[in-house]
C-alpha cells in the first residue's frame, strides 16, 4: 500500500514537473542558513559574560540570507547585504572561513561556473569546470512549503579542522604547524522535481529538481520563499570582475593568505593592545 503511494505521488510530481517544464520560466529562491556553534571558551580569560556574547555573535554571522535567481539552464546565488554583527566591546574577532562566494553563477548546460569573490581587499574571478557530485537518490519524501521534495546524499573529504582560540599572553590553540586531519561528511539534500531545475544553493547541483534544503552535519541551508516567474525578475549576468583564475589556483592563494594571518594573530606574533581571538571555519 505504502508502494502504491508513493508511485501515485511521483506520478503526481513528474505530471506537475512537466507542465512546468513545457514553459519558459524564471524563478527566484530564498534561502537561509544556520550554523552549529560548538567552542568552547575559557571563562577565566575573559570578563564576566564575553563568552556567552562571543557565542551569541557568532550565531548571527552564520545567520545568512542568499538569493538564487534560476531559469532552466543557468543562475546566479549572492548573499542578501546586512550589517554586521558588532564584535564584544574590548575584542578583536578574526574570522577565516574557507568556501565563501559574493556572486556565484553557474551554467548546467555548459557545465562550468564563474564565482565573482573579494577576499583580503582583492576581487577574484574564479572561473572553472563544475564538479560532478554523486548523487544517491533516496525513497524518502518531505514537504517543504507547498513542494514535495526527495532526499539524496553524497559524501566528501573535507579537513577536520579544529576551532582555534588564541589569546595575547596565552597557549596558541591552533591548529596551524599541524597536519591537517581528514574526515568524510554525508551531506543530505531534498530537492523538488516540481521545479525541474538542476540547481541549488551554493556549489550544489545536478539533482533532477530545484533543491530547497542542504546539510552537511553542522550548517544547513534551506529554501523559505520560492517564487516563479517574478513580474519584475532579476536578468541572469555572469559577472566579469577581478583577477581571472582557477579554483585550484584561487585555493592556493587564500591558503598561504589563511596562513599569514593565522601566523599574525598568534600569541608573541601580533601588534597591539587587547585580547583576539581566531575562529577558523573549514568547508
Amino acid at each position: 500500500m505504502k508502494s502504491l503511494i508513493k508511485i501515485i505521488t511521483l506520478s503526481i510530481v513528474l505530471l506537475i514537473s512537466s507542465q512546468v517544464n513545457a514553459q519558459d520560466f524564471q524563478g527566484e529562491a530564498t534561502y537561509k542558513s544556520k550554523r552549529k556553534i560548538d567552542i568552547k571558551l575559557d571563562s577565566t580569560q575573559m570578563a564576566s559574560g564575553m563568552a556567552d556574547q562571543m557565542i551569541e555573535m557568532l550565531k548571527k554571522q552564520f545567520e545568512k540570507t542568499y538569493i538564487l535567481n534560476f531559469n532552466k539552464e543557468e543562475s546566479i546565488y549572492k548573499e542578501e547585504e546586512a550589517l554586521s554583527a558588532p564584535n564584544p566591546q574590548g575584542m578583536d574577532v578574526v574570522m577565516i572561513m574557507a568556501g565563501g562566494s559574493d556572486v556565484l553563477y553557474k551554467n548546467i548546460k555548459e557545465k562550468r561556473f564563474a564565482n565573482q569573490n573579494e577576499s583580503f581587499s582583492k576581487v577574484f574571478l574564479i572561473k572553472d569546470d563544475l564538479n560532478e557530485i554523486e548523487w544517491k537518490l533516496e525513497p524518502e519524501t518531505r514537504n517543504i512549503g507547498d513542494y514535495t521534495c526527495f532526499k539524496a546524499t553524497t559524501t566528501r573529504e573535507v579537513e577536520d579542522i579544529e576551532r582555534g582560540i588564541s589569546f595575547d599572553d596565552h597557549e596558541d590553540l591552533s591548529t596551524t604547524d599541524k597536519e591537517p586531519k581528514m574526515k568524510v561528511i554525508t551531506i543530505t539534500a531534498w530537492y523538488t522535481p516540481q521545479i525541474p531545475v538542476s540547481v541549488g544553493p551554493g556549489n550544489y547541483h545536478g539533482l533532477p529538481g530545484l533543491i530547497l534544503e542542504i546539510n552537511d552535519g553542522t550548517e544547513t541551508v534551506i529554501c523559505s520563499k520560492i517564487v516563479l516567474n517574478p513580474k519584475n525578475a532579476s536578468k541572469i549576468v555572469e559577472p566579469d570582475n577581478g583577477k581571472e583564475l582557477t579554483q585550484d589556483a584561487y585555493d592556493k592563494i587564500m591558503d598561504k593568505k589563511m596562513k599569514e594571518m593565522e601566523e599574525r594573530f598568534r600569541p608573541n606574533g601580533r601588534g597591539g593592545d587587547g585580547e583576539s581571538i581566531e575562529i577558523r571555519i573549514g568547508g
